[in-house]
């Protein structure tokens, strides 16, 4: 046994819950891809202490403060086999031949968009094309705001965005609101538009024109969609962990102490939860490495 923790996954969840064993003396790995879900991101907002920060910045300080530990070390490469090599160990192996052996994991290993297929929607992801409201939304409130349905938890989505600005939900061929749900939209004065998006494209002023199958064009701040998510790795189905069906794709399922249905395996962030933010990662992640140190301690 080489290690008494391996995270696999170098981003907010994995590090907080590497710090949280590390500062207790054990022996602690973290392998990362350095493929964070938020690249696509020039700033994090809403973190607080990092309000505007890259978040690629925040990592790099993160990093830097879990390698001060002495028994803290990270591989920079992708994990891409699991499996339980005793009543309490596991091993990992990486993509590039390395095996370890440790006595715990923390899967912190996140999930992958699935973005609508818009012309001009990917090279706009993290920019002008937005997921959350409360990551993004102050930087482009007070104007029209789009919402880009993916099925029927947009208009949840685009019920809440009238916070931040006036808002059209897109149906894109993906939603039509019935009666009931139109009178909803209308009372927080969310306009519909049926037709299909044929295209988003950069309008010079940090804005987006949205261009519509029928020819028509409308002007917004920004789009906001709500993608489906997929397991950014296989490790947590090789393991045999439980899933569970979340908002917006399957999330792997975990208990009050961050624990999957394998003994000993732990997951932390948005591969473990279905709200997503940094936040919200940082929490799973710090509680999952205090569990994860615990069961050593106490079984």
């Amino acid at each position: 046994m080489q290690y008494d923790l391996a995270v696999i996954g170098g981003s907010f969840a994995g590090l907080s819950a590497a710090i949280q064993v590390a500062r207790a003396g054990r022996k602690v790995l973290v392998i990362d891809a350095g493929r964070p879900r938020n690249r696509f991101a020039e700033h994090s907002h809403g973190f607080l202490g990092h309000d505007g920060r890259a978040p690629g910045a925040i990592l790099d300080d993160a990093r830097r403060q879990l390698l001060a530990y002495p028994t803290a070390r990270v591989v920079d490469g992708r994990a891409d086999k699991a499996l339980a090599a005793g009543s309490s160990e596991f091993e990992i192996t990486t993509e590039g031949g390395e095996t370890f052996g440790a006595a715990r994991l923390v899967l912190a290993t996140g999930v992958r968009d699935i973005l609508p297929e818009v012309a001009g929607l990917a090279e706009l992801w993290g920019k002008s094309v937005l997921h959350c409201p409360y990551c993004h939304g102050y930087e482009v409130s007070g104007g029209p705001l789009g919402v880009l349905a993916t099925g029927p938890m947009s208009m949840h989505q685009a019920q809440l965005i009238t916070d931040w600005g006036d808002v059209t939900l897109f149906g894109n061929g993906l939603f039509e609101p019935d009666t009931e749900q139109m009178r909803a939209l209308e009372s927080r004065k969310v306009r519909f538009e049926p037709t299909s998006v044929a295209e988003l494209e950069e309008d010079g002023s940090g804005g987006l024109i949205v261009h519509l199958d029928d020819g028509r064009k409308a002007g917004v701040r920004a789009m906001f969609t709500a993608p489906r998510n997929i397991m950014a790795s296989p490790l947590a189905e090789q393991l045999g962990c439980g899933f569970t069906e979340g908002l917006l794709g399957t999330v792997i399922s975990v208990d009050d102490r961050q624990q999957t249905t394998v003994p000993g395996v732990y997951a932390a962030g948005d591969a473990a939860r279905s709200m997503h933010n940094i936040a919200f990662a940082v929490s799973g992640g710090t509680f999952a490495g205090v569990c994860a140190h615990q069961s050593l301690v106490f079984g």
